[in-house]
């Protein structure tokens, strides 16, 4: 199953650890590089770089690399904390996938290592003195790639967990989820339609989150089995021993079903890759938290809302487009429903900021511009979700005052700009 296995290797290329692996590697293949090529350099040009120019710069790097790289783990600690206390703890994972912060570590280990590599070889005279001259080239070379990281890591750092840089980050994550739904509305397959009588039932042998479904594998299976798969079960449906993943229209036996089964890729907990519903959501968990009385942060709810507006601004127009040939046809998949989407970006906010007259007028204000921006379906759930927040406002609001202002605001909806 290629793509469930490119899923898997996708996921596990984010950790930390694999970043700074390949630069540990890096470094040692660097050290020992200049033993290998040392028969390139000319005699004389050895004989002009002596050993104690190569080994001190080395010792400056063996000394101070290791030093930065513990500072700035503990930078990015510290940084994730302030995420998960100021925004949510769901996006900290998009943090520790930070190219930027992975590569200044994985940069600052894997020059330590090139240091300690390079100063051991060096006094064990594998070099030579024709290996010294590359050594000295790539010790250079080295040191100014360190230098460029640093200046790149301090601005890095200067935003690295701020509420803003997380929204951003969620932002993203999200917005990549709803271009690949959009592009593919149906996971590449054809509108679900129900499964007839008997079908045979596909279920999950344990508990957790749908992450990944593999469209390619399913269509394989079923194309060689002449099958018909009703998916019952997309990315970020929580399921648990015996929950149905998927009907099968045709005849199976225990392996086939076993492998279809291995198609649904299930885990602790959502990702973002599959599922743009946990994308919008986190986005509301940090509005939800700035609207708590601990943090009391409307600025951040009203930056959120206008983010949401992006995200779905995004759904709507991929939606316009040209739906792209149906590459798996004996797949038959729900669709992303605009209703849940809609009610996942605006339901909690418009709860837990009824209260807000700036948070409901703004509220109100995104609404509308979806209503415009989008089609016959966009219009009708923004009008739905624009009189529930009014309706929500005004039994919250004591003062008549506000409640006019957000009636105002709502009767602007559909109004020619």
């Amino acid at each position: 199953m290629v793509s469930t296995a490119f899923y898997r290797l996708r996921r596990g290329a984010r950790r930390p650890w694999v970043r700074v692996a390949l630069f540990s590697v890096g470094g040692v293949g660097a050290a020992l590089a200049s033993a290998v090529l040392a028969p390139l350099i000319p005699p004389d040009l050895g004989n002009s770089i002596g050993a104690g120019a190569v080994d001190q710069i080395l010792s400056l790097l063996a000394t101070s690399m290791l030093p930065v790289a513990t500072f700035s783990l503990a930078t990015m600690v510290q940084a994730y904390g302030g995420a998960t206390n100021t925004a949510t703890p769901r996006a900290v994972t998009l943090l520790m996938e930070d190219t930027r912060a992975q590569t200044a570590v994985g940069s600052f280990i894997g020059a330590f290592v090139y240091s300690v590599v390079g100063l051991i070889a060096l006094k064990a005279h594998i070099y030579g003195e024709q290996g010294r001259v590359i050594l000295f080239g790539l010790t250079l070379l080295v040191l100014a790639l360190v230098v460029a990281t640093l200046v790149r890591w301090i601005d890095t750092l200067s935003h690295l967990g701020r509420v803003g840089e997380t929204i951003d980050a969620i932002e993203t994550a999200a917005s990549a989820a709803i271009q690949r739904r959009a592009d593919a509305p149906y996971l590449g397959g054809l509108p679900w339609c129900p499964a007839p009588a008997g079908a045979t039932r596909i279920v999950a042998a344990r508990t957790g989150y749908v992450q990944h479904v593999d469209g390619a594998a399913l269509q394989t299976l079923a194309d060689a089995a002449g099958l018909t798969v009703h998916v019952a079960a997309l990315p970020g449906r929580f399921v648990h021993p015996g929950r149905l993943l998927a009907e099968i229209d045709g005849p199976t036996d225990d392996a086939l079903r076993t492998r279809l089964a291995d198609a649904f890729v299930i885990g602790d907990r959502r990702s973002f890759d599959d599922d743009p519903r946990f994308g919008v959501i986190v986005l509301t968990e940090v509005a939800s938290r700035a609207l708590s009385s601990a943090i009391n942060d409307p600025g951040t709810v009203v930056d959120v809302i206008g983010t949401l507006v992006r995200v779905l601004a995004l759904w709507s127009e991929s939606r316009a487009k040209a739906p792209a040939e149906p590459r798996y046809r004996r797949l038959r998949v729900p669709g992303l429903a605009t209703d849940e989407l809609f009610e996942d970006a605006f339901g909690p906010i418009a709860r837990d900021g009824a209260a807000s007259v700036m948070v409901g007028l703004r509220l109100q204000k995104a609404l509308a511009a979806l209503h415009d921006m989008g089609d016959t379906e966009f219009a009708r759930v923004a009008r739905h979700h624009a009189d529930l927040a009014l309706e929500r406002a005004e039994a919250a609001l004591s003062i008549p005052a506000d409640r006019a202002v957000l009636r105002a605001a709502r009767a602007d909806l559909g109004r020619p700009g």
